[in-house]
């Protein structure tokens, strides 16, 4: 396969082709342009982030423009646009976490780290980031690394203890899941590569936070009738009642009642509009129809005016009919008077200040080269300021 490598790809192509060619060859014939999502996280593996060069890279390898690969790379959050350090910390942050103390969690181990979101400390150890969600409510708040769980009902001793070990070159016990590895090994897995590293894949049970449903259930004596793990999940139609003869079950019997009465009000509207296109001219005693034409009821002013003349603030009860001129408000004390009096209204559709209300002073020729004098609203600043600089 011979492709043609821009200058900028083509260092990138040099280490990463053949495994851009394998991953490409996962998908059919014509299809090649859905590896891009596998081929991103390729380039994180050598380059530790989106660069330049990866956009580059992939647009030449899938034959697509550089746009295409950007408006990709940008959308989601687990491509990075600068550089990330060998571990990234992400906090949740989001609703029930937050409700946990993950905001304090990721507070306190910003002002430790001193980095913000996204920012990388300045071993190069750490990128920390909050994070909307880590999808384990059941363990909130939760702190993960290179998106494996490490810290389960996170506190902020516990995450900064995790951060201090990564930092000092440990790699700590994860709470849950495969042994820590480095983000760009990370990536190489995103990028649909098996992790080869002897005992690497963790395979532990589930918590006790997640069985928690469960332990009630069988605590209370709660479970589903004639259930069996070991049945298949029936993927076709007619469903098993229906091909038993059974009755459907309630759901299925309401779902059905609804989408009965959906059918009779959608019936009942189509016919009003049949009687209404039906209704037959006195004059000539055949079927008109009204669609389509418009209505008049007399009152010809602009919606939006109308609506602004019956909700007229300067007014003590709306104007229903849209006659009544509106007023300014009445000052309540002597300095709003005496501001209200001072304050010129704008003329010729010029703010106020910038021309004798009416004369249109500032494009008046004849009087361009005439001093300003403080008889000229707008022009008085003007004059003062010349004067001072003399």
């Amino acid at each position: 396969m011979e492709i043609d490598f821009s200058p900028a790809a083509a260092a990138l192509a040099e280490k990463l082709l053949p495994a851009a060619l394998e991953i490409i060859g996962r998908y059919p014939e014509g299809r090649g342009r859905s590896a891009l999502l596998p081929l991103l996280h390729l380039v994180q593996t050598e380059e530790g982030h989106v660069s330049p060069a990866g956009v580059a890279f992939c647009a030449d390898v899938l034959g697509i423009n550089k746009a295409q690969v950007g408006a990709v790379a940008t959308f989601y959050t687990m491509y990075k646009r600068r550089p990330t350090g060998e571990y990234l910390v992400s906090v949740c942050t989001n609703t029930l976490c937050n409700m946990m103390g993950g905001q304090d969690v990721y507070d306190q181990v910003s002002e430790h780290l001193g980095v913000g979101h996204d920012e990388t400390t300045g071993d190069g150890k750490i990128t920390l980031e909050h994070a909307e969600c880590l999808a384990a409510c059941d363990y909130a708040p939760v702190v993960t690394v290179n998106y494996d769980f490490a810290v389960d009902e996170a506190t902020p001793e516990s995450a900064i203890d995790l951060v201090e070990q990564l930092r000092k070159g440990e790699r700590p016990a994860l709470s849950r899941g495969a042994r820590l590895c480095s983000l760009r090994d990370m990536q190489h897995q995103l990028a649909g590569f098996a992790d080869e590293r002897d005992g690497a894949v963790g395979d532990g049970p589930a918590g006790l936070p997640t069985l928690r449903g469960v332990t009630l259930a069988q605590q209370a004596g709660v479970a589903v009738a004639n259930f069996n793990l070991d049945t298949p999940i029936n993927k076709t139609k007619p469903s098993p009642r229906e091909e038993q003869g059974q009755q459907p079950g309630r759901v299925a019997t309401a779902a059905k009642s609804v989408a009965g009465a959906v059918k009779a009000a959608a019936g009942a509207v189509a016919d009003k509009v049949e009687e209404r296109r039906s209704v037959k001219s006195p004059a000539t005693e055949q079927a008109t129809s009204n669609a389509g034409k418009t209505t008049t009821n007399g009152d010809v002013k602009d919606p939006e005016t109308r609506t602004a003349e019956r909700r007229n603030p300067t007014m003590s009860t709306p104007d229903k009919t849209g006659d009544s001129q509106a007023t300014s408000p009445a000052p309540t004390n002597a300095a709003e008077a005496a501001g209200v009096a001072a304050n010129q209204p704008a003329g010729d559709g010029k703010p106020a200040g910038d021309t004798d209300r009416g004369t249109g002073r500032a494009d008046d020729k004849d009087d361009a080269d005439q001093p300003a004098t403080d008889s000229s609203p707008g022009w008085t600043n003007v004059a003062r300021g010349n004067e001072e600089k003399k």
